[in-house]
């Protein structure tokens, strides 16, 4: 990658980027969150939106795949200084550190909690990746493999070395050689003999910024498989593993098959969530348990269990349980 003109922070004028083999293949919104450190990852989607960056002279989509010497035009922008960068607190940076389940020289595998986002942007000052950041400060690479929904919990990769980046990349768009599976709590009582959603999924992005996802013809190809763990009295814990990796695919799969996952905002009836709340459940029952993956050929298995406060509140307050 060539770049005449990357510290023009205090003077901003046009850049133009050549892509080569360290970045080929990457999307540009990733490559772009990388290069301009400091821009919020919703402002650079409103310069591609805009067509402030683009690609050969053409304006491009977020999943664009970079190709060798593809040049990218990048907008004056003005870079927030270091100095400028949220200060993150010693005890948040120690429960992350509390939560590596894994970590060597090109892979940290992270327990990420619920509420916290995985990276900066659309209003929030930081995210998970920005606090890997300040934690490893002599890595000169730390990118996110995947996403989790900011409300989400459970496992997440975020990687130290590009090569590895790649790798995980191209195993994640190959569908092999990455499997993730997550429990989610259910209202209703899922039945035993449904196994899977496969219904196409659009995304749809409101005026205030909001992502929201539904079920339609001329959506992308989606496919979770489901099975069931545990059932109560009215509510189901099930295992659900994502075959395709769509916006809110999970969410909007259960609320589809008729059973919204507990603590859903977006996707579940106001009266259900009135419900779980006077429980204590006020967080959205979705967590990613375990990741089984091959990398340098080697095949690597990671687990996280739930929390003990959605343990306790499932096992203290839903009766009927059997296995």
């Amino acid at each position: 990658m060539s770049d005449s003109d990357l510290n023009s922070a205090e003077r901003p004028a046009v850049r133009y980027v050549t892509i080569d083999d360290n970045n080929t293949g990457q999307r540009i919104d990733n490559f772009l969150v990388t290069f301009l450190k400091g821009v919020p990852k919703g402002k650079i989607y409103n310069l591609l939106r805009k067509g402030e960056i683009r690609v050969n002279k053409k304006r491009t989509k977020p999943d664009y795949r970079l190709q060798n010497d593809d040049i990218v035009r990048i907008a004056p922008i003005v870079i927030a200084p270091e100095s400028d960068k949220p200060t993150l607190s010693d005890r948040l940076k120690s429960d992350i550190e509390s939560r590596i389940v894994y970590e060597d020289k090109g892979l940290i595998v992270i327990n990420k909690p619920s509420g916290l986002a995985v990276h900066g942007g659309s209003g929030l000052s930081f995210g998970l990746v920005e606090v890997v950041r300040q934690m490893r400060p002599l890595e000169k690479f730390i990118e996110l493999v995947h996403r989790l929904d900011r409300d989400t919990s459970g496992l997440i990769m975020v990687a130290k070395k590009r090569a590895v980046l790649k790798e995980l990349h191209t195993a994640l768009r190959e569908k092999e050689g990455v499997q993730k599976t997550y429990l989610a709590l259910v209202y209703g009582s899922w039945p035993k003999r449904k196994l899977q959603v496969n219904a196409p999924l659009l995304k749809n992005e409101l005026q205030s910024g909001e992502r929201v996802v539904r079920v339609h013809t001329d959506g992308k190809e989606s496919l979770t498989r489901f099975k069931l763990a545990r059932q109560f009295e009215g509510y189901s814990l099930v295992e659900c593993e994502p075959v395709t990796g769509r916006t809110h695919q999970i969410r909007v799969h259960a609320q589809y098959a008729g059973y919204p996952i507990v603590g859903d905002e977006k996707y579940s009836p106001a009266e259900s969530l009135k419900e779980t709340k006077a429980l204590g459940f006020k967080r959205l029952c979705l967590h990613a348990t375990r990741l089984d993956i091959m990398l340098n050929g080697e095949r690597m298995l990671f687990e996280a269990p739930l929390d003990k406060e959605w343990q306790t509140l499932m096992n203290e307050k839903l009766t009927g349980v059997f296995s």
